[in-house]
């Protein structure tokens, strides 16, 4: 079986039918026959989505999706409200009360199914979002910047101009997002910084021609500048089917034309919420990629990931790998003598001045407090070592500003290098071993020099 959904219902033919419909989709159903169970269920059981009845008799769905929205174990799981009630109003109420979707009875099969597999694909996808990254994320999350103060922003692509301005003029006295009318060609052509991407794309499913709001949803989708932009079609009146469509095709909701700018405003409002957590959750996947790899101090990569690109290096060499370690000479009476601070300004200027210097096909990384790699495709040994000797030199050329009224310090370094050719199958940990053994060298000859392991 796939998800669990929960199903909420007083009547049991109810709930009957839409097992029956989402057991054909291979879907794990569970019941409750009343809204207090429903939110028990809902905390024990952990579905993946709910279907709820609106109303009850001990607990009405709209208590129900309250409570569950307002608890941090459940405010996570998608609801769609469904009822028999078709005024407009209590949609609203169950909108503003935090459901997803608002369905009435009887439900079309399609739509529903649809519905359900575009909440499960969104949620499923933030579910994923979270679980890499684990603990590194959960810290980036908290340093990660949260979204900007200016209004999200919503593009409007109707068929016609007037008709783009009529739903303008609609939605333009609900506050939290600002609006702009869009052809399909500028939603196509605007993607750069002078024309920021919209949050979110409202789009009629007829444009110019008949079904060419779907085609332009999907080539969107399929975009890297629009994919993570929220999408919202917009389809004629009770055609359930391109509905349907829409969702399988990535529309984050569909709404009925002509629709209420106060449902589009609740709508849109969701939209962008979910949007705002799916951005703060890539970039907090992001920033717990960098924290995983690179040095916090240098910005450089920390000796893990350099040990990994290391040997992807050695297994593409074409004509030469050199690997260089090098070492700051009698850096621990700098920090004992001018403190850990201006240490650390060291540290990052020596990396500053190391990234000017050295190809861009390299690895470059801080694997210890006061030592560095730097691993480079190079023609011959000649080329490793003034690699390597120019590295040393531009070090010892020019003092390092440790603060104000301090004269700029003068450091030297001590480097060693090992070089590999492709029919030599090195590892690692070997190129490594031997490029220490040529730094200890260095060090044992006077410091501020330049040494080749043996084997080259």
């Amino acid at each position: 079986m796939g998800e669990r959904i929960l199903i909420v219902d007083d009547v049991a033919t109810n709930r009957i039918v839409l097992k029956v419909k989402l057991r054909s989709a291979c879907y794990e159903v569970i019941q409750a026959a009343s809204g207090r169970e429903a939110l028990k269920l809902a905390r024990v059981a952990k579905p993946d989505l709910i279907l709820l009845d609106v109303m009850m008799p001990d607990l009405d769905g709209l208590s129900v999706c309250s409570r569950l929205k307002r608890d941090a174990d459940t405010r996570d799981i998608p609801i769609v409200m469904i009822t028999s009630r078709l005024d407009h109003a209590s949609k609203l109420e169950g909108l503003h009360c935090g459901a997803d979707d608002y369905l009435t009875k009887p439900v079309d099969e399609n739509q529903l199914l649809a519905r359900v597999r575009s909440l499960l694909r969104d949620s499923n996808r933030a579910a994923d979002l979270r679980k890499q990254g684990a603990l590194a994320l959960d810290l980036a999350l908290e340093t990660t910047p949260l979204a900007s103060d200016t209004d999200p922003h919503v593009a409007l692509i109707a068929p016609r101009p007037e008709l783009s301005m009529f739903w303008r003029a609609g939605l333009a006295g609900f506050k939290g997002f600002s609006l702009r009318s869009m052809t399909r060609l500028e939603a196509l052509s605007e993607l750069s910084s002078d024309h920021p991407v919209p949050d979110i794309f409202v789009i009629a499913s007829d444009l110019s021609h008949r079904n060419e709001g779907l085609r332009l949803l999907s080539d969107l989708r399929s975009r890297p500048a629009t994919r993570h932009a929220g999408m919202m079609m917009v389809v004629p009146a009770n055609d359930a089917e391109r509905a349907a469509i829409a969702l399988d095709l990535g529309a984050g909701d569909v709404i009925y034309d002509p629709f209420d700018p106060a449902e589009m405003a609740v709508r849109l409002k969701t939209q962008l919420r979910r949007k705002r957590q799916s951005d703060r959750l890539r970039a907090g996947l992001s920033a717990g990629m960098q924290m995983a790899t690179l040095d916090p101090l240098t910005g450089l990569f920390n000796r893990r990931y350099a040990m990994y690109q290391l040997d992807r290096l050695l297994c593409n060499i074409s004509t030469m790998l050199v690997v260089i370690i090098l070492d700051i000479d009698h850096f621990k009476s700098v920090n004992d003598r001018f403190g850990h601070c201006a240490g650390d300004m060291i540290l990052r200027q020596l990396a500053e001045r190391m990234k000017g210097h050295i190809p861009q096909d390299c690895v470059l990384a801080r694997i210890g407090g006061e030592e560095f790699l730097v691993a480079a495709p190079v023609r011959d040994g000649p080329s490793a070592y003034a690699l390597a000797d120019a590295l040393r030199e531009i070090i010892a050329r020019e003092g390092f500003y440790i603060g104000e009224g301090v004269a700029p310090l003068a450091i030297t370094a001590s480097i060693g290098l090992a070089v590999a050719t492709p029919e030599q199958n090195q590892t690692a940990p070997r190129m490594i071993a031997a490029a220490d053994e040529a730094l200890y060298a260095s060090k044992t000859k006077g410091r501020n020099r330049t040494s080749l392991a043996k084997p080259a």
